[in-house]
């Protein structure tokens, strides 16, 4: 029964602009299916769906989390929390106004960037362990492009 009902999220989502969890429930009950909001919540959770600007209007959209579809909030994190980075051989040191670090952090994991093996956020400091020097360099001039 889950599998037919994401099926027909996922149906519903591409057909239509749907821009709150109340109207998706309404859109499956109307399908015959019986759900509550809570269900509806833990769906889209399960699915990974997330809400975009999309011609003007917000809706539910599967996220795919790769490096050319990177989710707009993500970068818009990055830039309104970033202050300031440098490398030490293979860490990264990132530095962001305080109390931004760990949602810095979060969209750097959300943004899923090979060259980082982990990250650790305190209040206005992210250390990120980066596979190699270089890789330390190519990810700097990455953040360096979103950044500008």
């Amino acid at each position: 029964m889950k599998s037919e009902r994401h099926r027909k999220i996922l149906e519903i989502i591409n057909k239509n602009d749907i821009e709150t969890q109340e109207e998706l429930a309404a859109a499956l009950i109307d399908a015959g299916f019986n759900v509550t909001q809570a269900t509806v919540s833990r769906d889209i959770k399960m699915l990974n769906l997330t809400k975009m600007v999309v011609n003007g209007h917000k809706k539910y959209v599967v996220f795919k989390n790769d490096n050319n579809n990177m989710n707009d909030k993500y970068i818009r994190v990055l830039r309104d929390g970033f202050s300031d980075m440098d490398m030490a051989q293979n860490i990264l040191v990132i530095k962001t106004v305080p109390g931004m670090a760990m949602a810095v952090c979060a969209a750097l994991d959300a943004i899923d960037y090979q060259e980082i093996v982990g990250t650790i956020a305190g209040d206005d400091t992210i250390m990120c362990a980066v596979r190699s020097v270089e890789d330390t360099k190519k990810l700097m001039e990455k953040l360096k492009n979103i950044l500008n």
